[in-house]
């Protein structure tokens, strides 16, 4: 995942709203729950859409765990290679980027207790902070891979970041096409949004509950995201403490 600009203003911009902010927040404790079964009936398969190779596991780890055991009842799909989350480093070049983040994003979902063998991967290495320019090709290609009664997870079509809206309009169109169920998950709006933001969806919004050690699989997971989690000599490391704070709470919000 890169912090780049959203489509419209670069919203993703100093520390962001904190988590204590959000725990004190009579909006988002009013959000009502939502169970694995409800977002992912018996027979359904589950499909994931991530941006970028990590965006699958900050946004919805969780519900990717309820899937142990069905694992051939999940297609996962990487829109890029991540490659441009560090445009200045000598150390993180976009080529060992390419390279390093897929096997980090596998190695996430299998500390989550996946069985990562069978899941349908399917990356189409678009652009890394370009994925409007071939929107359109996107659309046509997840339309062919989507199929009627389908879930299908990605990030929100809002969410501040580029890459995040281009993938979560080229998802909803293809979901259309086949009446398939739509469910976007925020990343980077827990940084940019307030308690009780207007902006947000709140109507459409619920929480998955974490237990526990689902919770603490979640932590390691993301901490297999060695080149997103760790410094680059001076260079910050790209997910600082404050947006882990934000994204490990006891909860995966969804708007349906």
């Amino acid at each position: 995942m890169i912090a780049g600009p959203a489509s419209q203003e670069n919203l993703i911009q100093g520390k962001g709203t904190t988590l204590a902010e959000w725990q004190a927040s009579d909006g988002l404790a009013q959000v009502p729950t939502i169970t694995h079964r409800q977002l992912v009936p018996a027979g359904r398969r589950l499909v994931v859409v991530a941006p970028h190779p990590d965006d699958e596991v900050l946004g919805c780890a969780g519900i990717l765990a309820g899937m142990q055991g069905n694992e051939a009842d999940v297609l996962m799909i990487a829109v890029t290679d991540g490659e441009a989350s560090h445009p200045q480093s000598r150390h993180w070049t976009p080529t060992r980027l390419r390279r390093q983040r897929p096997m980090e994003s596998t190695l996430a979902l299998a500390r989550m207790g996946l069985d990562v063998d069978l899941l349908d991967w399917q990356r189409l290495a678009l652009p890394d902070s370009a994925v409007e320019t071939q929107e359109a090709w996107l659309v046509e290609r997840l339309a062919a891979l989507i199929r009627p009664g389908d879930r299908v997870i990605t990030t929100w079509r809002r969410d501040g970041h580029c890459d995040h809206e281009a993938t979560g309009r080229a998802t909803a169109c293809a979901v259309a096409r086949h009446q398939a169920c739509l469910i976007e998950v925020p990343v980077w709006a827990w940084h940019w949004a307030r308690p009780n933001d207007a902006r947000v969806p709140w109507a459409r919004a619920h929480k998955y509950l974490l237990a526990p050690h689902v919770l603490a699989r979640k932590r390691q997971a993301i901490a297999a995201h060695a080149s997103q989690v760790s410094r680059d000599g001076q260079t910050p490391a790209v997910l600082s403490g404050e947006t882990l704070e934000r994204l490990l709470q006891p909860f995966e919000l969804v708007f349906l």
